[in-house]
């Protein structure tokens, strides 16, 4: 007697995703990179920009901030890898219309917290705490691909959901009390 089990299922055959999405979540990936090593270079005593008392008031450097910045960086690279499951045909932890769900809800709250940021950037003293234009200019390269992060995830989200199929309504059933259009057409024409 055969039984089978979940492991020894077949996956359900989907289209492969496209060169371009898949370079997206890369690009994703990459994108994260700057800034991160940006925060390390901080937390590691290099001098980016800001004085020794605001490391410390500010940034609590040396101290528990040390922790923070390294931490907030892991984080955000970790984050910035899970696109890749949006293109993965070897390992699905959801099913496709969950993970399609919250990567709509990840790109949605992405394009609001980069509006956020823009609006902190441009009203928030935050960059006067630099002592130069040049560690300003630094800062900036560093996290500026941070924005272009929205709206590449924006993009693998929709060729996700559309290999999936989970952005299409489902179609009503004859047996619902609605018949298909062809069904329509055949009473309309004909002559009768």
């Amino acid at each position: 007697m055969c039984v089978m089990t979940t492991a020894d299922a077949p996956l359900l055959a989907f289209a492969p995703a496209p060169v371009w999405a898949r370079r997206a979540t890369h690009a994703i990936a990459l994108c994260a990179v700057p800034s991160g090593l940006w925060r390390i270079a901080m937390a590691s005593g290099v001098y980016v920009g800001y004085s020794d008392q605001v490391l410390r008031d500010v940034f609590d450097i040396p101290g528990w901030g040390i922790a923070y910045v390294v931490g907030l960086s892991v984080l955000a690279e970790m984050a910035a890898l899970s696109p890749l499951l949006l293109v993965s045909n070897r390992w699905r932890p959801l099913r496709p219309r969950a993970l399609a769900t919250l990567a709509w809800a990840a790109s949605g709250v992405l394009v609001l917290v980069a509006l956020w940021q823009l609006v902190v950037a441009f009203t928030v003293e935050s960059q006067t705490y630099m002592s130069s234009d040049t560690a300003l200019t630094v800062w900036w390269v560093a996290f500026a691909p941070l924005f272009a992060i929205p709206a590449l995830m924006t993009a693998v989200t929709w060729s996700y959901a559309k290999r999936h199929g989970t952005w299409r309504q489902a179609q009503p059933s004859p047996r619902d009390g609605h018949q298909p259009m062809a069904g329509l057409r055949g009473r309309r024409g004909g002559g009768r």
